[in-house]
């Protein structure tokens, strides 16, 4: 788009230049400073996202809001960026959560905020990176970028355990991508020495390549995903982490692994990735199911949420691997619909944790009696997590379902109990949090929500009810990439 000359690198590095502005000058006397430095810098950011939104072209499948600079000649590798339907919400996704994520810590975090709020801006512009590189490189340097910020962020910031939380993410996620930067190696080589997404899209590629660059991408992606078995790092981080880290770690770190399948696997190694697709759509519904059950005995809330973002990614895998529009398209929405959802859902944890300081659901009871504003908010989100109609929890998990009843009856019935699991133990939640009689001292002196905190709430409440409501502008977005995509990975089946 030649309106909008270098619209993605504002969006990518206003958010870093304020974060590195934080870190270069903040200083812990000046804490109120470094608070409105970062909601001014999380604000532009946000706002230079919309136009992204309003300029962008339904009708076709080609990258938009192209840049391509020379980046290293030796390489033949190009600051090349581009977001078509499949990557373009995430962008303003992003730089919304940042604004959320700074309102949130703005009083709860007390130690070295300029630091905090730094970090938390660093990557959300290195988020956004990667959902707009088309070079192999560039994506790979932002992929693993993203880990530094927010491996600070639990390892500083974080509960009694973080440092050991802090650690088993960022290994398990760094061994996987380390798979991922050989096989990028061996698409550089055999392109002729390209970096460039679109070409290795092209490229023919047999049998046994297609296999190994599958096994080597999958380890990378599904581990941030993170699919079972290589989940268990997922419930540690959200646990230690702070109620922002919580956040952006569900909202938004989660769906890089998510858009990883989509940019390289189905394109890249398509006949593979049907090969391979009933091992996972099999891991998909353990996911959705095991997961499920798992989350029904949780007695720590983030615990509880964090294994239901297992789950709810399930879906997203499951969709992708259908190989049909309902499918792949239900998967995106799930996508977008969790970050809202599940960034809503750690958010009220931490307003309840910022009173009390406890995460065990025993700990509370009656919270409605002191806290009505609050509890309301928290039962739309509950509502939304367990995929009631008229909410953005709905909408991705009922295409998904659609699709997999399209591709197998049998897979559709069982991707459709997560929707019984989801009530159980959301509803379970906050039937002892929220209802009966005040259970102790703690919550009979808890407070209302202020003005901040309502304002955060009532921002994510319309976005979730928006979306549940009025899907379409999310879908049509999507349809011709998604149309293109799947046209692509059944011609070369074919062939």
């Amino acid at each position: 788009m030649q309106t909008l000359p270098h619209i993605l690198s504002l969006a990518i590095w206003i958010p870093v230049a304020f974060g590195v502005l934080l870190l270069a000058t903040g200083r812990q006397e000046n804490a109120v400073v470094s608070r409105w430095v970062a909601l001014i810098g999380a604000v532009i950011g946000f706002l230079v996202t919309l136009p992204v939104i309003s300029h962008f072209d339904n009708s076709t499948a080609a990258a938009q809001f192209v840049e391509n600079t020379a980046w290293i000649e030796r390489f033949n590798a190009f600051y090349h960026l581009g977001v078509d339907g499949i990557s373009m919400w995430f962008v303003p996704l992003t730089a919304f959560i940042t604004i959320i994520v700074v309102l949130a810590g703005w009083e709860s975090i007390e130690d070295r905020p300029h630091q905090y709020f730094g970090s938390f801006l660093i990557l959300s512009g290195l988020m956004i990176g990667v959902f707009c590189a088309m070079d192999g490189l560039l994506f790979y340097v932002f992929f693993e970028a993203t880990l530094i910020p927010m491996y600070i962020i639990i390892g500083v910031w974080g509960g009694p355990r973080r440092v050991y939380a802090a650690f088993k993410f960022f290994l398990y996620t760094l061994l996987g991508s380390l798979l991922m930067l050989v096989a990028l190696i061996f698409l550089y080589y055999k392109s002729g020495g390209t970096f460039d997404i679109l070409v290795w899209h092209k490229l023919p590629l047999g049998a046994m390549p297609q296999a190994l660059l599958f096994g080597a991408f999958f380890a990378a992606f599904a581990v941030k995903v993170p699919m079972w078995p290589v989940h268990t790092w997922l419930p540690d981080a959200h646990v230690e982490a702070p109620t922002g880290g919580s956040i952006v770690l569900a909202a938004i770190m989660l769906k890089l692994g998510c858009y990883g399948f989509l940019r390289f696997v189905l394109p890249i190694v398509p006949d593979a990735s049907h090969e391979f697709a009933p091992v996972v759509i099999t891991l998909s519904l353990i996911g959705v199911i095991y997961i499920g059950l798992v989350a029904l005995v949780q007695q720590d809330m983030k615990k509880l949420v964090a294994y239901s973002s297992i789950a709810h990614m399930g879906f997203v895998t499951l969709g992708f691997f259908i190989f049909n529009e309902l499918g792949v398209t239900g998967g995106l929405v799930q996508m977008i619909a969790h970050g809202f959802v599940s960034g809503a859902m750690f958010l009220s944890i931490g307003v309840l944790y910022d009173r009390v300081h406890s995460r065990d659901i025993a700990s509370y009871g009656g919270v409605v009696n002191t806290m009505p504003k609050f509890a309301a908010f928290a039962l739309l989100f509950s509502m939304a997590n367990c995929g009631l109609p008229g909410t953005a929890g709905f909408v991705g998990e009922w295409l998904v379902i659609l699709g997999a009843v399209q591709y197998d009856f049998a897979i559709g019935a069982l991707a459709s109990t997560a929707l019984i699991f989801g009530a159980a133990y959301t509803l379970w939640m906050y039937k002892r949090v929220y209802f009966g009689a005040v259970a102790n001292d703690h919550v009979r002196e808890l407070k209302d929500i202020n003005a901040r905190e309502f304002l955060m709430l009532a921002i994510l409440a319309a976005a979730v009810l928006w979306m549940g409501i009025q899907p379409k502008p999310f879908t049509d977005v999507m349809q011709v990439s998604v149309t293109e995509l799947l046209k692509h990975v059944a011609q070369s089946k074919l062939n």
